[in-house]
Formats: structure tokens, C-alpha cells, sequence
């Protein structure tokens, strides 16, 4: 891609995240609910910082940085590049204000038309400004995800966007797609982005398998939730349990009684619980368990990417702004396989064979991530568009649930 192909993206990414933040108060940008989430005034400023320490600073003669203390407050994970202000801590940072924040990122955006036009950047270089590209598109959808736990948390339960009625749900009976047992490549392929954890392109083995053609819905769920699932140890991973004791899940997060009906907390606010829409924010822990109930399984990455290979990413992009998953369709095939809610695998995080990360700090983005975690697929209604593909790995820890994450489930195929 050129630098003028580039630099377009650049400014339509960058009005993206922007009107993310429109009519938030300086204290919804300011305020961190939790240590895994970040304020939405600090995803602001670390996006522009990857594009001064990674773009900037190495590539625009005569560059200087908008304030020396940024270097610590907006780095993320990056030891190679320095000290980095305490992830927990993020909340605590009042100063710089939202309006140091807004200039800083008008700084970094000028400072990038004049790298833009010098026009002289080497392939290297453009790759990691491409990579700044899909790194702001992640933190839009963190902006939303740690958005919605912050405003939970508020006992207003204030809404971050208007509600929109749904469509009257057709529900779609469970079908099993069958594929056959035999060996198929995954991974990248072509020549558009992806990132290093999505190569090298290789050969894998499958046994027989089926997939569910849609996403288990919120009444398959609550039959779990009211069959004691969460009460019974036998359906739980060993670890997984001690998460469910320990933090007292009873329900998905988000999920509460009001008055003996189930309502949920949404993007807009307090509402009834949606029966038929995908249940949402589960961690992996109650996605095994809840497969397990069902006599089923979660799919590997690998039959998910065999899965979704034929599948046209067109999904249901066109309501995802509501920030909320939409109700079930009735249709045959696969459905919703991209942009509704991140589907739990059964897979480890790990690198694939012959993975190697990029040299220097920026290869610290994915690589020294590979333990502890288990991989999503598919993106969420809060994933913009074109930053979703089959080949996409993302990843969290087992008992993470404030991401849009749900469950697609799987079985042998045996005759």
C-alpha cells in the first residue's frame, strides 16, 4: 500500500475513534472501572504515541516529541522502548487533562502529514505505520468494551448510545454442519494486513467434525443458568471453578434480577434480556461449561478458520454501531460467523510452527503474549468492519468477560 493509500486510512481511522468519544464527558474519558480496562483518555493518547515512537521519532527528521512524560504514561507493554506507568494506575492520571490528550493527538496527526508527504519511507516502515492502522482499530474496540464495564458500574446505568428496537426475532432451529476429516491450510494468505500471529500459512489435520450453524442464544443459555449450571462443579474445568467460586459468577456478565425478570445491561442502558439474541460477555470457563452441558464442545481455531473459510463477511455490519448483538435469523448454513460476537475456541494461544516475531520492541505486540490465554474468532458487533478476516486470532485469559465474547459449539462426526 502507498503512503498516500496510507495516510487516508490514517485520517479516516483516526475521525473513527473520535466520534467513538462523542458527547462523553471529560469524566467518562477519565475514569478505569477495573485493572484489565483502560480509561477511554488513555486509549486517546496511546494511539497516538505508537505512531510517534514507532513513525515519527525514527522517520521525520527534526521530529521532537509533544511532552518528554508521555514516553512513560502512554506506553502500553513495550519494555524495549522504556519505563511504562503502572497498567492498574491508568485511572489515576487526571492530568494530562482530556484537552492535552485532544492536542496531543492533533500534534501526532500533523507531524504524520509531514512524514506522509516526505514520501520517503522504506517498506519496513510503511508495514509498521499499517500496523499503527490495525493497532488504533483494536483500542476503538477496547474504547467501547471498557466503556460499557466503566458505565455498568454507575448506579445511573447511564446509556453510551440510543436503544433501537429490534427487528421481531425469527429464531433458527440448530443445524450441524458437517466437514469432512482431512487436511487443510490455515492462516493468512494474499497480500492485505494481518498481523504476525496470523503466519506462517501451514497445514493441519482434522478429524471429522460438526459446527453449530448459529451461536447459542440467551434462552439456551439461562437453561444452563437454571439447571444450576453454575453450581455444579462436574461441568467445570478445575481452575475455571475456582473463578466461579471465587468471583461468584451466577449469570453472564451484565446479567441481573429486577423484580424476578432477567434484564441485562446493554450499550443503551438497562433492558429486558433479549431471548433470542447470542448470549455475550462469557468467559471461556462458561463456555466449556456450557458446552459441556449441551454434550457438545467448543470448536478448535482451526475447524472454526476451515469453517469460516467459505463464509462471506457480510454478517450483521450494517446494525453493529448498536454495540450489542442482534437476534438470531432464520436461514440455513453457517451464520454469524463474523462481526456479532468474538466465538471462544478450545485452542491455546500459541504461536503456529514456524512462527517468528518481528525484531526489535514493536515484536513485542503479540509473541510474548503466547501463555495463559485462549484464542476468539469472528470479531464483535463493537470490531470496526474492516478489521475483521477468517485468518484473525485474538486472545484472552480464560476468565476475561467484559469483551463481546460468546459460544459456538462443535461435535465429532462419527458415523
Amino acid at each position: 500500500m502507498t503512503i498516500a493509500r496510507l495516510h487516508t486510512a490514517y485520517r479516516e481511522i483516526r475521525r473513527a475513534t473520535e466520534a467513538l468519544c462523542g458527547g462523553l464527558s471529560a469524566e467518562d474519558c477519565a475514569l478505569q472501572s477495573m485493572p484489565d480496562a483502560s480509561p477511554v483518555k488513555w486509549h486517546l493518547a496511546h494511539t497516538s504515541w505508537f505512531f510517534e515512537t514507532f513513525v515519527l521519532e525514527p522517520g521525520l527528521r527534526g521530529y521532537r516529541p509533544f511532552h518528554p512524560h508521555f514516553k512513560v504514561l502512554y506506553n502500553s507493554y513495550y519494555v524495549g522502548v522504556g519505563e511504562r506507568h503502572p497498567r492498574p494506575e491508568r485511572g489515576l492520571l487526571s492530568r494530562p487533562s482530556l484537552a492535552d490528550v485532544h492536542a496531543y493527538r492533533a500534534h501526532v496527526d500533523a507531524h504524520v502529514a509531514r512524514w506522509a508527504d516526505a514520501a520517503r519511507a522504506d517498506d519496513a516502515t510503511l508495514r509498521v505505520f499499517e500496523l499503527g492502522l490495525h493497532h488504533e482499530q483494536q483500542h476503538q474496540e477496547l474504547i467501547v468494551t471498557d466503556l460499557k464495564h466503566l458505565l455498568s458500574r454507575n448506579p445511573l446505568r447511564p446509556a453510551y448510545v440510543p436503544a433501537q428496537p429490534d427487528a421481531p426475532p425469527e429464531p433458527a432451529q440448530v443445524e450441524w454442519i458437517a466437514f469432512p476429516a482431512g487436511v487443510r491450510e490455515i492462516g493468512h494468505a494474499g497480500e492485505g494486513f494481518c498481523f504476525d500471529n496470523e503466519q506462517p500459512r501451514h497445514r493441519v489435520y482434522l478429524d471429522a467434525f460438526r459446527l453449530a450453524s448459529r451461536l447459542v442464544t440467551n434462552r439456551e443459555y439461562l437453561a444452563f443458568v437454571e439447571d444450576d449450571g453454575y453450581r455444579r462443579p462436574e461441568l467445570w474445568l478445575s481452575d475455571g471453578w475456582d473463578a466461579c467460586v471465587a468471583q461468584r459468577w451466577t449469570t453472564p456478565l451484565y446479567w441481573e434480577d429486577a423484580d424476578g425478570r432477567r434484564q441485562i445491561f446493554a450499550a443503551s442502558g438497562m433492558q429486558e434480556l433479549a431471548l433470542d439474541q447470542p448470549v455475550c460477555h462469557v468467559s471461556f470457563y462458561e463456555a466449556d461449561a456450557y458446552a459441556r452441558w449441551a454434550g457438545a464442545r467448543l470448536p478448535m481455531e482451526a475447524e472454526w478458520e476451515t469453517a469460516a473459510a467459505d463464509v462471506p463477511q457480510a454478517g450483521n455490519f450494517a446494525e453493529s454501531r448498536r454495540f450489542q448483538p442482534v437476534p438470531t435469523s432464520r436461514g440455513a448454513g453457517l451464520q454469524q460467523m463474523f462481526g456479532d460476537v468474538w466465538e471462544w475456541t478450545a485452542s491455546a494461544y500459541l504461536g503456529y510452527p514456524g512462527y517468528r516475531p518481528a525484531a526489535g520492541a514493536v515484536g513485542e505486540y503479540n509473541g510474548k503474549f503466547m501463555v495463559n490465554q485462549f484464542v476468539l474468532r469472528g470479531g464483535s458487533c463493537a470490531t470496526p468492519q474492516s478489521h475483521i478476516r477468517a485468518s484473525y486470532r485474538n486472545f484472552f485469559p480464560p476468565a476475561a468477560r467484559w469483551q463481546f465474547s460468546g459460544i459456538r459449539l462443535a461435535r465429532e462426526n462419527r458415523s
